[in-house]
């Protein structure tokens, strides 16, 4: 009978593609992790790894195997989902959430949930969208508030699923009393924008690219709040979701930009993540976003 916290490894290892990173995101020493998939694979009673360079490879038996381990896992969270809906107190839920869903949209849900499931913990972390989709695949977290702009989606990962909130506007952000409305008019200014591979840095550039010109990106910021305040002093121009928090109202201004594009604001969950407490989380945050948009 295979171990599920060795199956586990196997999985992470299968995703994580070295033991170093296994140990780390698990919080184990390399050499625990290194002995419990050598126990691991004493008990397959085949070679599910192989030497490549400093690390290792799986084999086509570890991969067989951590393709069932994947299933068994998903079996596991399944079982403790239909029995939690049996206890009176739920275990706690932990999402991952992109900047401006932290500031606009985490604390409403948290409002309803308060009322709804006043005994719920949530545990949330701010975390780029790449990184919340990938560790939701590990199980790290629950929940995903991610979003995906015009003409880049994001990869579908298998056992993952996806509910819609909505779409956010995404509009054209420069300083107060500005001359200056459309795009094609700011090709010689400054812009910030989010760092180089990001969904929101590759589509605001084609949007510049599109208009004409080379965006002069100065500014490669992940924090939104830090955009709002450059463009708010006058220093640069930008490109921001409506769900961005301004901390003085009024204090850019901001234009519709050509056709009107938004992103989608969407929650990631695994499949078999049949918790209530999961589920109701997901819940308040579709409600929170209709109400802000309503």
């Amino acid at each position: 009978m295979f171990e599920l916290r060795r199956l586990r490894l196997l999985h992470e290892l299968s995703l994580r593609g070295t033991l170093a990173a296994v140990a780390e995101a698990l919080s184990y020493s390399p050499s625990t992790v290194s002995q419990q998939l050598t126990q691991l694979e004493k008990e397959a009673g085949v070679p599910l790894f192989a030497a490549d360079g400093r690390g290792v490879r799986l084999t086509d038996h570890g991969e067989l195997l951590a393709a069932h381990a994947a299933r068994a896992l998903q079996l596991d969270e399944q079982a403790r989902g239909e029995l939690d809906a049996l206890r009176p107190q739920s275990a706690p839920v932990r999402i991952a959430v992109m900047q401006s869903a932290a500031q606009s949209l985490v604390p409403p849900a948290l409002a309803l949930l308060a009322a709804r499931e006043p005994d719920l913990a949530v545990y949330v972390s701010q975390v780029p969208p790449e990184e919340g989709l990938f560790e939701l695949s590990t199980r790290r977290y629950d929940l995903v508030v991610a979003e995906q702009y015009p003409g880049h989606t994001r990869e579908q990962r298998p056992g993952l699923t996806r509910v819609s909130l909505g779409r956010d506007p995404i509009r054209l952000a420069v300083p107060r009393g500005g001359r200056r409305s459309h795009l094609e008019q700011l090709a010689d200014r400054a812009w910030v924008m989010e760092p180089v591979g990001t969904a929101a840095r590759q589509w605001a550039t084609q949007q510049c690219r599109a208009a004409g010109f080379e965006p002069d990106v100065r500014f490669e910021i992940a924090d939104l709040t830090a955009h709002v305040g450059l463009i708010a002093d006058g220093v640069a121009v930008g490109m921001l979701p409506e769900l961005v928090r301004m901390p003085t109202p009024g204090a850019v201004e901001l234009h519709d930009l050509p056709g009107a594009p938004s992103r989608e604001i969407f929650v990631a969950m695994r499949e078999f993540s049949t918790r209530p407490a999961i589920l109701a989380v997901r819940d308040a945050l579709r409600d929170a976003f209709s109400r802000r948009h309503a």
